[in-house]
């Protein structure tokens, strides 16, 4: 009995090759951490009828440190967490902890009044209050019959 050749489509080498590759490379970095795609400062966004509520995670940060901004309907949240200098005289010393600019822009749902912007930091989370614009607010209708 002899085999038949298996006609594979045109490319289909070059494809398994890249999804190889990929398997290969994510095996050997897969543990690793990547910091570099992360985003920083990790925000949550809540919305209701009359605000929007954008929860910012700035551990070390003091508000001075902080500067937020509305554009449009852009919200910047930047500032700089600063580095404590410590020195050790003996024994290893190791750093996790990240330091250095950052920088989130946030596209608004919705437009907001700038006058009635609040923003408060207290114990590592910053909480900014956008209150909507009226135009912005939704509008029952009554319909007629």
């Amino acid at each position: 009995m002899a085999l038949l050749p298996v006609h594979k489509r045109p490319g289909s080498d070059l494809a398994m090759l890249h999804r190889d590759m990929d398997d290969l490379f994510n095996a050997f970095f897969g543990g690793w951490p990547t910091y570099e795609h992360k985003l920083w400062p990790a925000i949550d966004v809540a919305e209701d009828d009359n605000a929007i509520v954008v929860k910012a995670e700035v551990p070390g940060c003091k508000p001075d440190d902080i500067d937020v901004s509305v554009h449009g309907n852009t919200l910047t949240i930047s500032g700089e967490k600063k580095h404590e200098q410590e020195k050790k005289e003996k024994g290893y010393y190791h750093v996790e902890r990240s330091y250095g600019s950052f920088r989130r822009d946030l596209n608004l749902p919705n437009d907001v009044d700038p006058a009635k912007i609040e923003a408060t930091c207290k114990d590592g989370v910053l909480s900014v209050t956008l209150p909507k614009a009226e135009r912005a607010k939704p509008t029952k209708i009554k319909i007629k019959e």
